[in-house]
């Protein structure tokens, strides 16, 4: 009985903790230091959209937490004398694999790489984001940029008109 109580308060740790980990990406959210920060917004169209996947390099702590729920898990239901050291040792080496496992797949999201051509001067630019607007190609967008990073969003300007001559 008392082992399923640890069990339960380190899953219930390894949740709050990946959880605490994943970053807001969207072009939606900004940060409190990027408030009052000057910008500039370039219109441009997409010219490409491409699923890609945004890999949120790993903390470590899935395969700690998921070594010491399999350690003990399996130490205090499996075996008795010596096979409960051999047992435990095998539920934490499969317990952090799977820990490991769980904590990559909650770090990875999808994404949007966009290719933006530039009105202003032809310029192809690629930003990547959290795939959370609805942006395809042709759309016209405008490129927030502040220097050091950039954010893609819808434009309610119509595009420009070709020059003849």
């Amino acid at each position: 009985m008392r082992t399923r109580h640890y069990l339960l308060g380190a899953l219930l740790a390894l949740c709050t903790v990946l959880t605490g980990c994943i970053t807001a990406d969207s072009a939606n959210v900004y940060k409190k230091n990027e408030m009052k920060q000057l910008a500039t917004a370039r219109a441009g169209v997409i010219e490409n959209v491409r699923d890609v996947q945004i890999d949120d390099s790993s903390t470590g702590i899935g395969s700690i937490v998921g070594a010491v729920i399999g350690g003990v898990g399996a130490s205090s239901n499996i075996g008795k004398g010596s096979g409960t050291v051999i047992s435990g040792t095998i539920g934490a080496l499969l317990g952090g694999l799977l820990g490991n496992q769980i904590e990559k797949n909650i770090m990875r999201k999808p994404a949007k790489e966009l290719t933006i051509h530039m009105h202003d001067n032809g310029e192809r630019l690629v930003v990547i984001q959290d795939a959370d607007l609805a942006l395809s190609v042709g759309q016209q967008v405008d490129v927030i940029s502040d220097g050091q990073s950039a954010r893609i969003v819808p434009s309610n300007r119509a595009a420009p008109m070709k020059k003849t001559l």
